[in-house]
């Protein structure tokens, strides 16, 4: 049976994530705290993994109830710990000393910051598909590709890439609950440069994209909606939410049915 197995929101976005029990469902179809701050430099370009390799070697912790972040420089033996609504000043100017510019951190409640625009729903993966994914590169752990791929939903008690069938050949979206939430599937994630990198040290995997299409073509499901992928470097699946979801929550445990 399907269910809701973890559940991992990014506040700061290409960061570290943050495990929760719950979370609420915002009007945008995003969910709530996920990507809602993210790092800009004085061009106003965002400041992520894909642009900034040194990000990966941050390590930080979002404290929901107290809204406060803490945030480990690498080589500093202390740990900073931030007011989010009052010491914002500060925090910038750490970073900015980190990453040797300017940099401001905006804040957007109602839609974050996604990647994708036309699908800011929470990403879904399976935690078997994870669990097959670390299997094809030696020394890599399930939890190192959990860090790596960054998404918000993880669907337990399912074969490896059953996530695949929440997208279509057609190009229609798959609908499908979380609980009493309804979302829909819309296309398989394309993946950047980050998921080749040690989600530490920013260290790149040799080869760590070639192999993976290798592999990714060669377990794809027979079933799959193969003509979605313009390549095989794709993993999860990007999803959008109807307005009428908006205020709801989800929960860790609750069954996850794909519509009929």
């Amino acid at each position: 049976m399907p269910y809701l197995a973890k559940i991992f929101i990014y506040p700061i976005k290409s960061l570290d994530g943050v495990a929760v029990e719950q979370t609420r469902i915002l009007a945008s179809g995003a969910l709530e705290y996920d990507r809602e701050l993210a790092i800009f430099d004085e061009h106003s370009r965002v400041v992520n993994g894909k642009r900034h390799q040194s990000i990966h070697q941050l390590r930080s912790y979002f404290n929901i109830s107290c809204q406060t972040f803490s945030l480990q420089i690498p080589g500093k033996d202390s740990e900073y710990i931030f007011d989010l609504h009052r010491e914002r000043t500060a925090l910038t100017s750490i970073l900015s000393d980190f990453f040797g510019f300017t940099v401001t951190l905006e804040q957007n409640s109602l839609t974050g910051f996604p990647d994708d625009l036309k699908s800011p729903g929470p990403t879904v993966i399976s935690t078997a598909t994870l669990s097959e994914v670390a299997s094809w590169f030696p020394g890599v752990s399930v939890d190192e590709i959990r860090r790596r791929m960054r998404a918000n939903l993880e669907i337990g008690g399912v074969p490896a890439f059953w996530e695949d069938q929440l997208f279509s050949e057609s190009g229609e979206m798959i609908s499908f609950r979380v609980g009493d939430v309804q979302f829909f599937g819309v296309n398989p994630c394309q993946r950047c440069v980050v998921p080749t990198r040690d989600s530490f040290s920013g260290i790149a995997y040799p080869n760590f994209q070639k192999i993976f299409v290798q592999k990714r073509q060669a377990t794809l499901p027979q079933w799959a909606a193969s003509s979605r992928f313009k390549h095989f470097y794709n993993l999860s699946v990007n999803t959008q939410l109807p307005k009428s979801e908006a205020g709801k929550f989800i929960r860790i445990g609750e069954k996850v049915e794909i519509s009929l």
